[in-house]
């Protein structure tokens, strides 16, 4: 199974990288096209545009990478002027790599996406082979006429040769294509030391943030639930006492209405509690909460956690209160039909992927749903990637550092 998921990954990398690799040749040619109106003098007006679709297809390229390693911070825009962007000590290292990358980078992805390709045709060639044209039967690589079935066969047996190359040597291929990227797109030591400075205030503050609007939610669910509650209580309870003075036939009831006002009390600070550490998470453990938040799902879902062992309670907290907000968005916006909540283990990560086949178009710039969300997970130092195209499907991607 861990392999099957190591090969599915290599080929969705591979995809990936042949995407950016288009990109980056399409970069590459225009850069070379401003460079030769550079000659005539015109080209330092497009000059400044062609770098940043530079590093446009730059930042595409990292944000691909972080979804499956480490994280690469990248550089702010590039400066509006000329002189200005070309002393940006990241514009040298992303030119080197858009040339690299959208000329050997795109003959290496294009040639290792044929292999999976070519083992599926290969595969199946006996299935469809007399449909093609008699001067044409032959599949690419194949040396031997094929005239009948004990000719096509053979075809079969080259393309499972194929498909156990690529599960031998896929993933070496995936991390070879993605190498450049790593080294020329990452920052320098000293310029990754000042936005990793930068990016820990923007966490602190939002982990402030965060804990500030988390206080204000419990004390406006004590102010106007358990508290109001309990002003009935106590004045019930004084209209008792006073009954027992002048009407004792009607304290009963009125002690009846205080215990159901005192137990609606207790059954509001319950839930309190409950939005603070959820006891389900210490009951049975992050599995067993995601499979009951789940069930009450107003959407068919499906859970499936591959996790072994238990991360620090307030990443597990944060992983339940993500996927209740999340389902919680699916129920109520999505049209979906089934939804899928997915967690792994990744080392010293963990791994949060919910979506749905809904109509799409959430976006996190609207609502304070995804914003809330966002605050939880930056406070942890975490990441979110939310992909929402208009017809679907929605897939939210969270990733939370939990420890090796």
């Amino acid at each position: 199974m861990r392999r099957a998921r190591a090969v599915l990954d290599a080929l969705e990398h591979l995809v990936g990288g042949l995407g950016t690799a288009l990109l980056a040749f399409v970069a590459m040619a225009w850069v070379t096209s401003v460079a030769v109106l550079c000659l005539a003098g015109v080209g330092l007006l497009l000059a400044p545009s062609a770098l940043r679709g530079v590093r446009a297809v730059a930042s595409r390229e990292r944000a691909r990478l972080s979804r499956w390693g480490p994280e690469i911070i990248g550089p702010g825009p590039v400066p509006s002027r000329l002189s200005a962007a070309l002393a940006d000590p990241a514009v040298p290292r992303e030119l080197c790599w858009v040339l690299g990358h959208g000329t050997a980078g795109l003959l290496f992805s294009a040639a290792a996406i044929t292999m999976p390709v070519a083992s599926a045709q290969d595969i199946t060639y006996p299935l469809w082979w007399r449909f093609l044209p008699a001067q044409n039967r032959e599949p690419t690589g194949v040396f031997w006429t094929v005239r009948d079935f004990s000719d096509a066969l053979p075809v079969t047996l080259l393309g499972i040769g194929l498909a156990l190359a690529f599960v031998l040597l896929g993933p070496g291929m995936a991390r070879l294509q993605a190498w450049p990227g790593r080294r020329l797109l990452a920052p320098t030591d000293d310029t990754d030391l000042s936005l990793r400075v930068a990016q820990l205030s923007a966490t602190r503050a939002a982990a402030l943030d965060a804990h500030a609007t988390e206080l204000r939610r419990i004390e406006r669910s004590l102010h106007d639930g358990a508290q109001n509650r309990l002003v009935g209580v106590t004045v019930l309870l004084g209209a008792t006492r006073r009954a027992l003075a002048r009407d004792p036939a009607s304290a009963p009831a009125i002690l009846e209405r205080a215990q159901v006002a005192a137990e609606e009390a207790l059954a509001e600070l319950r839930a309190v509690v409950r939005g603070i550490l959820p006891p389900v998470l210490d009951d049975r453990g992050l599995t067993g909460a995601l499979t009951g938040l789940a069930a009450n799902c107003g959407v068919p879902c499906e859970v499936d956690v591959d996790m072994p062992g238990r991360c620090a309670a307030s990443v597990e907290a944060t992983a339940y209160f993500v996927t209740a907000e999340a389902l919680t968005n699916v129920s109520r916006h999505s049209r979906a039909r089934h939804a899928l909540v997915t967690v792994r283990r990744d080392g010293p990560r963990l791994r949060l992927r919910i979506e749905d086949d809904g109509v799409g178009g959430a976006d996190a710039r609207r609502g304070s749903g995804i914003a809330g969300i966002r605050s939880r997970i930056e406070a942890h130092d975490g990441r979110l990637v939310l992909t929402s195209p208009p017809g679907g499907p929605t897939i939210l991607e969270v990733e939370l550092p939990c420890g090796s």
